[in-house]
C-alpha cells in the first residue's frame, strides 16, 4: 500500500509518467493496491481466531500497522532522499513496539 499511496509521487521524475491526470494516477495506485489485497485478505482470514487462527482482530490490525509503518520508513528513506528519520520517529516506533506488546500481553 505504501508504494500505492506515495510512489506516485516520484511519477514526475519519471518522464513516462510526467503528464498523467489524476484519475490514471489513481487507477494504477489500485493496480498496485489490489496486489496487496490479494495477499492482505487471505492473510487475515488464515490468521483470525474465528477461523481457526491464533490472532484476535485487534491483534490482526496491530501487526498490519507496524508492517505498514516499518515498509513506508524504508521506502521513504530510500526513494525520497529529502525525507530524514529522526528522534522523534524513532520515539514514536518504540511506542509502536509497546502497543505491539502490550496487545499480545494476555
Amino acid at each position: 500500500m505504501t508504494f500505492a499511496w506515495y510512489g506516485h509521487l516520484k511519477f514526475k521524475e519519471m518522464k513516462l509518467m510526467d503528464n498523467l491526470g489524476l484519475i490514471t494516477i489513481v487507477l494504477i495506485s489500485w493496480g498496485i493496491a489490489l496486489f496487496e489485497y490479494f495477499l492482505m485478505v487471505p492473510a487475515n482470514r488464515i490468521g483470525y481466531k474465528g477461523n481457526g487462527g491464533p490472532f484476535s482482530l485487534f491483534q490482526l490490525k496491530v501487526i498490519q500497522e507496524v508492517i505498514t509503518l516499518v515498509v513506508f520508513v524504508i521506502f521513504t528513506v530510500l526513494f525520497f532522499k529529502t525525507e530524514t528519520f529522526r528522534t522523534n520517529h524513532f520515539i514514536a516506533f518504540v511506542f509502536l513496539i509497546l502497543a505491539v506488546y502490550f496487545v499480545f500481553k494476555k
